[in-house]
């Protein structure tokens, strides 16, 4: 939709773009945080923990941004909705990001270790939630409400490979105490990318909050 005022166009669009940015940055967070763990490469995990700063610096310039918008446009209907959204994706947003920096943080401490099995499920778990965070900003974008209800549809099975990798670590620490350490720093991992799973899952809700003004959070059921 066209605004009389150029200059209130430009600025939903910069919003648009910063945000944009930043959930760029951050899905290159969690693979690099992955990647350090399953390459075992302690430099990238340090690399991604500096990048916190950058991250929570993009946060305070975005909620500045739709600050100033909100008191100086007033902004009514759809605009409103698209601003207040904003608001809401970009602190779910950091919170991906500081998902991303806590892998790098277990994954230093499992780099110094042998490695308790295989990586398998851990990184398809990981794919998974990078997929729905890359289709939930994909969604917003372009104001896509069957994208983000494939979003929705898909949080079961980043539960489920959560669930599974949680059993089998327990089934490791029962059968030798040494591995405890392993398998917990492991556990955390899995919750982490669970938690990514959500923020995604939370970004689609909010997708279908702007495009219709339908609220699906916590509805029995979320389907169109």
């Amino acid at each position: 939709m066209e605004h009389t005022s150029r200059s209130f166009e430009i600025e939903l669009r910069e919003l648009k773009e910063k945000l944009l940015l930043m959930g760029g940055k951050i899905e290159e967070i969690i693979r690099d945080a992955m990647n350090s763990l399953t390459e075992r490469d302690s430099g990238l995990a340090q690399e991604v923990i500096n990048r916190d700063h950058e991250i929570n610096r993009m946060e305070l310039q975005i909620d500045d941004l739709c600050f100033r918008i909100l008191a100086l446009r007033q902004p009514t209907a759809s605009d409103l909705r698209f601003i207040t959204v904003c608001l809401k994706v970009v602190t779910d947003l950091e919170r991906v990001g500081d998902m991303g920096v806590n892998i790098a943080e277990r994954a230093l401490e499992l780099n110094l270790e042998a490695p308790l099995k295989p990586y398998v499920d851990l990184p398809r778990m990981s794919e998974g939630a990078q997929r729905m965070l890359k289709s939930s900003l994909d969604a917003f974008v372009n104001e896509d409400v069957e994208l983000a209800q494939e979003v929705l549809n898909s949080d079961d099975g980043i539960d489920d490979l959560n669930r599974r990798i949680f059993q089998e670590l327990v089934e490791f620490m029962e059968k030798d105490p040494t591995n405890v350490r392993r398998a917990i720093l492991l556990s955390f991992i899995s919750r982490y990318l669970e938690r990514i799973a959500d923020h995604a899952t939370n970004l689609a809700e909010m997708v279908i909050f702007m495009v219709q003004g339908r609220d699906v959070r916590h509805s029995l059921s979320k389907s169109l």
